[in-house]
């Protein structure tokens, strides 16, 4: 590409906007009477040629103004003379000239230095010159000064990476600097710190006082790590990046024995609850070093605090395979690689299916298989229960329809979260589900827990969701019934149809005549509220037997038959 000097002027007053130029920039055409481009220069650019060595030959007034340099001292300088005496400009200078040499273009911002040695920061243009031959003959450098902006950026910096009160590292910080240490595959442990019973000595003592309290405890890790790097990730929380062992980090609790803080010439003694998690010995991921930090310190203070540790190693694989499943769901919603499984629950006096529970499952080619028991929890915990519960309705109402239409007389149950009715627009989902499928409304069940329903006890919305899709004829089960804070209440206000015994019950019924009681007072109690029973966990013929003979309405359990994939549901009717 060849342009002019006009080109050049235009560039320079549009704030060096040339993102278009990556490819080596040809100036064959620009006419040596460069008085022409000083004069088309905006006001306060500076402006001035060097050789292909780097060597000055001419400047502009404006040059000359901010550097403090007259045209006898500066003519036959480097550019690297105009840059402060460190490895880091001589390296920038070398990069310019380095561009310039292969004919391209260079722009960015360079710390450079007055003659006195003060120093001030530009926005640098350098643009080559070349012959015929494309070989550089010399160089254009057009700079406008960037100085008040760089300190701006610089305060702007610091307040991001310094916690203000104690002058120590900010949480954003600590999070870069292992960021650093992680890519370099550099060993260190993350220490993270509590100062125990602090909110209680916040309340013995005034402002002054907690500051003063905060900054001598500052000054005691500091001096106990001094090659540390040291931040505050919270009000009485800090951490540690450092490459100490286990014992040395330990023995911080017995430094602060010896080393109280003085307030008001009182001496105040403070412990501190701590956890260790060491790269790459215990965690591998920035994710899940903070992770083990937080629930190793979390079990630290469930038991006491005034103490320092690490989680023990099958902890750290959990934590390990928890973060993993986070991840591998995401991509397991998005390409459906998830299964829905359908349990029977057969009504006690025919023997005969009423309906299926819906149960997902997961068998992931990277975790192996993944229980319920582990997927549902950190579903609830990552927000992504919504979108589980979402796939699970689709693929049930589905199957639901398919019974229909071949004219099985059965329901399908599936599970759904309080968090999911959270929602103001679950029942608008669920009714579009139901219209998309074809499922008829009354052909679904959905199954709440007491937890669920203790919490929709108290929120006027939840409870009119509920009535909302119970108009339409959908039911509602409660799950898990006797293992939660049992009221009355709940099974007054919401719409339930039928609840269903906890397998708990179910499992210790034979052995015990205090749960067998228990169980008849839970038929009753149903039964008096004109709500169906429902008992799940039946795993022998004499738990079918007993809850039989107790009025129990329907019947679940790997006795009658394990999860079934839909594949295997036709074989299973015609059984």
């Amino acid at each position: 590409m060849k342009t002019d000097c006009k080109g050049v002027l235009y560039m320079a007053q549009t704030n060096y906007t040339l993102d278009h130029l990556n490819q080596p920039f040809e100036m064959k055409s620009i006419p040596t009477e460069w008085e022409q481009v000083k004069a088309g220069l905006k006001q306060g650019f500076m402006f001035y040629v060097v050789d292909a060595s780097g060597i000055i030959l001419s400047t502009n007034a404006n040059f000359l103004e901010r550097s403090e340099w007259t045209p006898k001292r500066v003519i036959g300088k480097s550019i690297w003379q105009l840059l402060p005496d460190e490895e880091s400009s001589r390296h920038k200078a070398h990069q310019i000239l380095q561009q310039l040499e292969r004919g391209s273009v260079w722009q960015g911002s360079v710390e450079k230095c007055t003659k006195s040695g003060q120093p001030y920061w530009v926005q640098m243009l350098a643009i080559p010159v070349m012959d015929e031959e494309d070989i550089v003959q010399h160089s254009y450098i057009i700079e406008e000064e960037i100085t008040d902006k760089k300190t701006m950026q610089t305060k702007l910096e610091e307040a991001a990476f310094i916690d203000l009160e104690t002058g120590l590292l900010s949480r954003y910080k600590m999070e870069e600097i292992m960021k650093e240490q992680l890519a370099k595959k550099m060993e260190f442990t993350y220490v993270l710190l509590s100062i125990d019973k602090f909110y209680t000595l916040k309340e013995l003592m005034n402002e002054q006082h907690e500051e003063a309290l905060l900054h001598e405890f500052t000054q005691l890790l500091k001096k106990y790590f001094p090659d540390s790097e040291i931040g505050r990730m919270g009000r009485n929380e800090f951490a540690l990046i450092t490459p100490l062992s286990d014992w040395y980090i330990q023995g911080f609790g017995d430094f602060l024995k010896s080393n109280p803080v003085y307030i008001d010439s009182k001496a105040v003694a403070l412990t501190v609850s701590g956890s260790m998690t060491r790269y790459p010995d215990d965690q591998k991921t920035l994710h899940h070093i903070v992770e083990a930090a937080h629930n190793s310190l979390q079990r630290v203070k469930q038991q006491g605090g005034n103490l320092i540790t690490t989680l023990p190693k099958d902890a750290h694989s959990k934590l390990s395979r928890r973060v993993e499943i986070e991840k591998e769901l995401l991509v397991a919603l998005d390409q459906q690689n998830l299964e829905v499984v359908y349990l029977p629950i057969l009504d006690t006096a025919s023997k005969k299916v009423t309906s299926f529970e819906a149960l997902v499952r997961w068998e992931s080619d990277v975790l192996g298989q993944v229980s319920p028991e582990e997927l549902i929890p950190i579903a609830e915990q990552t927000g992504l229960i919504n979108d589980l519960g979402t796939f699970v309705l689709e693929k049930s109402c589905k199957q639901a329809a398919e019974w229909h239409q071949k004219g099985y007389d059965i329901k399908v149950n599936v599970n759904l979260s309080v968090r999911e009715f959270h929602d103001k627009n679950m029942p608008r989902i669920i009714t579009q589900i139901l219209q998309q499928t074809g499922c008829p409304a009354n052909r679904l069940q959905i199954e709440i827990t007491e937890k669920f329903a203790l919490e929709a006890e108290s929120e006027k919305a939840i409870i009119e969701q509920m009535h909302a899709l119970n108009r339409e004829g959908i039911r509602f089960v409660l799950d898990d019934f006797g293992t939660g804070y049992a009221s009355l209440r709940y099974l007054q206000i919401l719409p339930i149809e039928s609840l269903k015994i906890d397998r708990t019950f179910i499992q210790s019924m034979t052995q015990n005549d205090k749960v067998m009681r228990l169980i008849k007072g839970m038929v009753s109690l149903g039964h008096s509220l004109q709500i169906r029973v429902l008992a799940e966990g039946i795993e022998t013929e004499q738990q079918a037997k007993q809850l039989q003979s107790m009025g129990c309405d329907g019947l679940q359990g790997f006795h009658f038959s394990k999860p079934l994939k839909s594949t295997e549901l036709e074989t299973y009717f015609q059984s």
